[in-house]
């Protein structure tokens, strides 16, 4: 890595220019990358660091604009290049992988020609030379049967399977640059580790540099050789990835990391969260931009912009009054009723054997349809009044239809769901509508599922008048308390979702699911798209209300850091069977299931060192169809112990001590 670097960037200034206000996005940000390094680029929503990535190529949003500073890449500052030019670069030296793979893939085309198309513009080739080398490219990032491909369409590939199309088309040309924009955001811990290990491998084998641009402390601290930390369009940090985690200098680095729920997490205690949001970049704050957030900020702060500067060149932070090392506080106890031990509880919820079943194809020709998709087989599972019940699994497993099952919004079309004496599955009218009040749902995506017409206060409003409780005096009062509860401000009735940040909307969705008093509250991702910081406030919000209000949780995620947690027990789902339940100590140090120790060997640790000294191999492979799931064990296929015997029988839970659950024929540990 000795040298020139082979990118540098130099007071960079990017705005974005709307109707009635302009947006200083990327604010002065000086960088380098030198040949073959990973550099980690990493912050919250908002704080620049995908538009610096964007800048680079010059794709920036309508609107957005380079406005000053310099972007060399081999002696030549791309910001005073023509367009022809820049093309000659863009794709062929310098590419990116963009961050959602199924809208930067165009849907109309094949996968051979959208990879075929760089070579074709940058290197001139013939058609078939071309596809000729897309089948190359598309096998070196691992595509099962890449010439099989060519022909398919975006929209019949896996999330994990679109991620390697775009690697491979950025890569087509071999570029001494790539540009890795949140590559593994929208993925499975499993297949966001495969993506990882094969950026790695490739940049090894092609001597590429790569930017990697994410939230992800857990991502950088195993694959970044140096990490430049950014917030509200500045760069505030940047030191060698070591020194970061072990000696951070800024206080927002610091609380960033404080902010991640570890593994190795007391539950019983609150998580540190980072106090406000961040600023407003069309009109960003004097002095240091994060002081109205930092516990250490001085009028001096507020007022005066620190440099970015540094005992040691290779570590710099902007900060006044400079840290050194990971936050130490003392911690905060939850309410006691949060952690009480709860195997004495009462059965609230007991589901036995539930199966459902979508069908495909034509309903009207059933002889043509190829069949269903078996999204929950035979799954049984109990949760007691009070107590956190986590599910976790890759998507397709069946997680989010069985929470939907529970709340009644999916009839099951076997087994039985009961909550307390009643077997919601057979309910109808108004005795299903009446028993919906115990039965509420966080949703996934807080903005999708909050109506954009309407104002807050009849949102949460609404399930009052649907259910004919109080009038609208009493509604009203109803509403305020649960804003108050929430942390949001009283005038928030008057106001629509648009008007308020993600973790203001997910604040909107747990009042919602609160406002009928119920016993059950599935919550489906409830902060999967939230940034850590905000992410730690919605958590620390949900034990303080689950205490409160002796609330039953069922939790499902893919961020099994976030389901340990919150979590008292745990299932774990694959291809609609649950193959593994118990406590978090069960499940994340004591695994039966092949599977469930490949999950938590996937989970990105922010610490380096135990990052990057993983022993445990991660599960490898492709989800199989759930059309046509493999016979016995249904994970046989990805299993590295799997034998005859596992495609021979379908493996019953078996106990492995106290509450301790597992499927499997050969497993990690001996049944109790």
């Amino acid at each position: 890595m000795a040298g020139e670097p082979i990118l540098e960037i130099r007071n960079l200034r990017t705005e974005i220019e709307l109707t009635s206000t302009v947006v200083h996005a990327v604010d002065g940000v000086d960088l380098y990358l030198n040949p073959g390094e990973t550099l980690g680029v990493v912050g919250e929503s908002g704080c620049g660091k995908s538009m610096t990535g964007l800048s680079i190529m010059r794709l920036l949003p309508p609107g957005g604009r380079v406005v000053g500073g310099e972007i060399n890449f081999a002696g030549r500052n791309l910001i005073e290049l023509g367009d022809d030019e820049l093309r000659r670069i863009r794709g062929n030296d310098i590419a990116m992988v963009f961050q959602d793979s199924l809208t930067a893939l165009n849907p109309t085309m094949t996968i051979g020609r959208q990879v075929a198309e760089p070579l074709r513009l940058h290197r001139h080739m013939a058609k078939a030379q071309a596809m000729a080398r897309a089948v190359e490219v598309l096998d070196l990032v691992g595509i099962p049967r890449p010439t099989e491909r060519l022909d398919d369409y975006p929209h019949q590939l896996s999330g994990g399977l679109r991620q390697r199309v775009l690697i491979a088309m950025a890569l087509a040309c071999e570029p001494k640059v790539l540009i890795a924009d949140e590559p593994t955001t929208a993925l499975d811990v499993t297949i966001q580790a495969q993506i990882l290990e094969l950026l790695d491998r490739l940049k090894a084998e092609l001597g590429m540099a790569v930017m990697l641009i994410t939230h992800d402390m857990g991502v950088v601290a195993g694959r970044a050789d140096r990490i430049n930390v950014m917030y509200a369009g500045k760069i505030v940090e940047t030191s060698g990835t070591r020194e970061l985690f072990e000696h951070m200098h800024h206080p927002y680095t610091q609380a960033l990391l404080a902010s991640i729920p570890q593994l190795d997490q007391d539950t019983s205690t609150r998580l540190f969260s980072i106090p406000g949001i961040p600023p407003d970049l069309a009109d960003p704050p004097p002095g240091c931009r994060f002081a109205p957030r930092c516990r250490l900020a001085t009028d001096h702060c507020r007022s005066n912009e620190p440099p970015l500067s540094g005992v040691t060149p290779g570590h710099l932070a902007a900060c006044w009054y400079p840290v050194d090392g990971p936050l130490e506080r003392p911690p905060a106890e939850l309410p006691s009723q949060a952690i009480a031990a709860n195997g004495s509880r009462p059965v609230l919820l007991e589901i036995t054997d539930a199966v459902r079943e979508f069908p495909v194809g034509n309903p009207l020709l059933p002889f043509l349809s190829p069949g269903s998709v078996k999204a929950v087989s035979g799954v049984s599972l109990v949760v007691r009044e009070g107590e956190t019940y986590g599910l976790v699994g890759e998507s397709g497993c069946g997680k989010t239809t069985l929470g939907r099952m529970i709340v009644a919004l999916e009839k099951p079309d076997g087994g039985k769901l009961r909550l307390k004496d009643t077997d919601i599955a057979t309910l109808r009218g108004g005795r299903l509508r009446r028993t919906r009040r115990d039965l509420q749902m966080m949703f996934q995506d807080p903005y999708a599922s909050l109506d954009p017409r309407m104002r807050v206060g009849n949102i949460l409003s609404e399930p009052l008048v649907v259910q004919g409780i109080g009038d609208r005096r009493s509604r009203n009062a109803r509403v305020a308390e649960l804003l108050n509860e929430v942390g949001l401000p009283p005038n928030s009735v008057d106001r629509f979702p648009h008007e308020f940040s993600g973790g203001q909307r997910q604040r909107i969705g747990l009042a919602r699911a609160l406002i009928l008093n119920p016993a059950v509250i599935v919550a489906d991702e409830p902060v999967s798209a939230l940034d850590v910081s905000i992410r730690s406030q919605v958590l620390n919000l949900m034990k303080r209300l689950q205490a409160e209000h002796n609330l039953t949780y069922i939790v499902i995620s893919h961020d099994l850091a976030v389901v340990k947690y919150l979590s008292d027990r745990i299932g774990v789902m694959y291809l609609g069977r649950l193959v593994e339940s118990g406590s978090g100590d069960d499940i994340y140090n004591r695994p039966a299931h092949p599977y469930t120790a490949g999950l938590v060997a996937t989970i990105p640790i922010p610490d380096p060192s135990l990052e990057r000294g993983k022993q445990i191999a991660a599960v490898r492979g492709e989800l199989p169809s759930s059309i046509n799931p493999p016979s016995g064990c249904r994970f046989r296929t990805r299993c590295p112990r799997a034998q005859q015997k596992c495609a021979d029988e379908v493996p019953a839970l078996r106990p492995f001590g106290p509450a301790h659950l597992a499927a499997c024929h050969f497993p990690l540990q001996e049944p109790a």
